[in-house]
This record gives structure tokens, C-alpha cells and sequence, in this order.
């Protein structure tokens, strides 16, 4: 530890959760005060504004109150894991109000508001408290006492801004690399959707009109999800739908199921069979892959469809860049249903009817093999960008670890 710096707990140089009725202290009940919903408290954002206001004589029930300056932590998961958190800004009034599932911080004036925003956003400080959280499964909270004993360190106040200006500065420049990096990766991603889509509207001489299912030997089938009972950590492998997501096949994402099995049953993935998942989000239903990578008896799930081209119709690969595109794939989440919003379906019937067009075997084929190398290509850049990507959030951990153990 420096010379000057001290260990002291969050509770000691912080007011958690100031009282309510400072606000009414503040302002009149009449006026304006912002509200700011959970959805609206920021990731990687520093200085959080509310957009919404209400009239403090309106404000009932479990919101949560705070200030201009006050620091503010989401408690509840996964918005804790996520670090939802950020200094309020520009209030209304200089008052406002939230969901009461986010804590505020008032520090002291031994601690400024930015060397605690700093503090809290450490993804250790995330990890402790994410691993003490209680309460039921989807609705777990870090506790009262975690957040009260948690040490900081706490040096002189020029120091805390010398070390705050440095972090400015640098993370600063990691926002912006970080914001080329992405924006490099969806360029790559939407190269490769650009020309996908051009191969499949531009076409040539010989391509005919057709749905899927003229084209199929094996018509889309369901797989077989084994009880939930039967789960067990051994036993007979069962692809999961992420095996799918994605348009990679992954043949890791199973689990296992001890149920007794048929080895003359239709549920057996074969590596090359055609995959089409049944069942996802509206964005994720109706994803395509080919299977590989099986080495042992697996089985394909009840939500994903296998099938089958005619060998002298269609190649399997032709077919699944072309289920890819953003027409066809416009096409299946409009068949998709289901009275859930957040999870659709799309029936055997929807999938089998899906209008595609074929040209020759030759050009398939030819078609395929331009498609491999520009896929290939840009996975090669995606993977360096991820790595761009990994690189610029380790860095930013170790500035972060630095500059609250004294070496900045």
C-alpha cells in the first residue's frame, strides 16, 4: 500500500441510499424531477442522464432516490454482472428518481464520484458480489452486506484525480479502438451478406423456380428430446439448440440423457445431414447448419428439423447459403408463430414450402466454392478482430487493477 493511501468500507465513506425525503426537502412536491428506469442506466457509460421526468408529487412506491453526482450500481442480476452503472447527470431539479433495483452511492469528500465509478466497475468487484447474490433464480440481488463491508482504497483526493485523468484519457482511446474494431467486424460481416445476397439475385442462365421440398430426398424431420427427467451428466449425447444457432454447426453443445434408446430410430445426426432449428427467438428461428464434428451415436433435438437434397438437385452446402440470405431469411420469420413475442416456430409445412431457385449441379458447385473461400476469408478477419476485441477489455482490466493497487 502507498504511502497516504488507505483500506476503509463503502459504508465508511459513503451514504447508501440517501432518504427519500431529502427530495421534498429540495424542491417543491409540484415540480419536475427525473425518472430513470433500469433500461435506461448505462453500460460503459460514465455520466448517465435521465430522459424521463415525473412530478415528485407523483413519485410513489419502492423508486429509489438520488441526486446530481450520486453514483449509481444496478444490484440485481444480470444487470450487475453486465456493470450497469454511471454517475447521475443533469438531473431535473437536481433530483431524481428509479427502480428501486439499483443501489446509490453519495461519497464522502475523502472520495470523489469518479474514483468510486472507476472502483465499481472493476470486473472483480462484479465477480465477488455476483457470486454472494441471494434470492431466487432470474431475480438474484447482491446483498446489503456485501456492497457495506466491501473495502476500498482510498489515497489523497490529488491523487484520486490524477489517477481518474489518466483512466479518462486512456480509456478514452480504448473506446474509440474499440469502436473501429467493431465497426470493422460488421463491415466484414456485411461484405460477406452483400455478396451473398448478390449470388443469389444476380443470376445466369439455367436456374429454375422451385420450393425445397421438390429438391429434398428426406423431407424436414423432427429429432426426439429425451425426458428431463432422464438428464444425467453421462450417457447418451443430445445435440442442444445452440448447436445450431448461428449458422456454425457446434458439435460441443449437448447434453446427456440416460433414456433407452433406439439405434434404428430417425433421430441420429449424421455428419453432413442438413439442420434447420424449429424454434428460437424471431431473430435466431430457423438458422441452418451442416453437421460435423460427430464421433459418437448423438441425437438431434425435438426443436431442430433434419433433411436431405436429392444428390442431383441440389448440394447440401448450395442449400444452406442460400437459406442465409436476407430474403429467405426474411421469409422464415415471417412464417415463424406463436403468441410469445420473444420465442416463435415454424412448422415442417412453412420450411418444406420455402421458394428457392437452383441452377445446375456445375454452377452449384462453382457457387459453393466462391462462397467457402469468401466465408473462410471472413471468419479470418472476425477472428482478429475478436482478438482486437479481447485484447482492448484485458487492458482495460489491468489499468483498472493498477490504478487501484498504486502503479499508475
Amino acid at each position: 500500500m502507498k504511502q497516504g493511501w488507505q483500506i476503509k468500507t463503502l459504508a465508511e465513506v459513503c451514504l447508501i441510499k440517501p432518504p427519500k425525503g431529502e427530495a421534498r426537502e429540495k424542491v417543491a412536491a409540484s415540480s419536475l424531477v427525473s425518472f430513470l428506469p433500469m433500461e435506461d442506466l448505462g453500460i460503459d457509460v460514465k455520466f448517465v442522464k435521465a430522459t424521463q421526468t415525473k412530478q415528485l408529487s407523483a413519485v410513489v412506491g419502492s423508486y429509489t432516490y438520488f441526486a446530481d453526482g450520486d453514483v449509481l450500481l444496478a444490484k440485481i442480476t444480470p444487470c450487475f454482472e453486465n456493470g450497469k452503472l454511471g454517475i447521475a447527470d443533469g438531473l431535473i431539479n437536481g433530483v431524481g428518481f428509479g427502480s428501486s433495483e439499483y443501489m446509490v452511492f453519495r461519497p464522502d469528500p475523502t472520495v470523489g464520484k469518479e474514483w468510486l465509478y472507476y472502483f465499481l466497475s472493476r470486473e472483480t468487484f462484479r465477480e465477488e458480489g455476483a457470486s454472494r447474490m441471494t434470492g431466487a433464480v432470474g431475480h438474484k440481488r447482491v446483498s446489503k452486506e456485501f456492497i457495506e463491508d466491501y473495502p476500498i482504497t482510498v489515497p489523497p483526493l490529488a491523487e484520486q484525480q490524477r489517477i481518474v485523468g489518466l483512466l479518462d484519457e486512456a480509456f478514452e482511446g480504448l473506446a474509440t479502438a474499440k469502436a473501429n474494431a467493431e465497426k470493422n467486424l460488421q463491415n466484414a460481416r456485411a461484405l460477406f451478406e452483400s455478396h451473398l445476397q448478390s449470388v443469389f439475385t444476380q443470376r445466369g442462365p439455367g436456374w429454375v423456380e422451385t420450393t425445397l421440398e421438390k429438391v429434398l430426398a428426406t423431407q424436414p424431420q423432427n429429432g426426439w428430446s429425451p425426458p428431463a427427467a432422464n438428464h444425467s451428466a453421462l450417457g447418451t449425447p443430445v445435440l442442444t439448440l445452440s448447436s445450431v444457432t448461428g449458422f456454425v454447426f457446434r458439435p460441443d453443445k449437448l447434453k446427456h440423457t440416460s433414456a433407452k434408446t433406439d439405434s434404428k430410430a430417425r433421430y441420429w445426426i449424421q455428419n453432413g445431414d442438413f439442420l434447420i432449428t424449429r424454434s428460437n427467438t424471431p431473430e435466431l428461428v430457423g438458422h441452418v447448419a451442416i453437421a460435423s464434428g460427430i464421433e459418437k451415436p448423438t441425437i438431434y433435438p425435438d426443436l431442430i428439423m433434419r433433411m436431405k437434397p436429392m444428390s442431383d438437385r441440389a448440394l447440401t452446402e448450395f442449400l444452406y447459403y442460400q437459406l442465409r440470405t436476407p430474403v429467405l431469411r426474411a421469409e422464415i420469420m415471417g412464417r415463424a408463430q406463436g403468441a410469445n413475442p420473444t420465442m416463435k416456430k415454424i412448422s415442417n409445412g412453412a420450411v418444406k414450402t420455402l421458394p428457392i431457385a437452383v441452377p445446375p449441379i456445375a454452377t452449384q458447385r462453382t457457387i459453393v466454392e466462391t462462397l467457402d473461400a469468401l466465408s473462410e476469408e471472413t471468419q479470418r478477419l472476425a477472428r482478429l478482430y475478436e482478438q482486437k476485441l479481447a485484447a482492448l477489455e484485458s487492458l482495460k482490466k489491468s489499468l483498472l487493477h493498477q490504478a487501484f493497487t498504486g502503479q499508475l
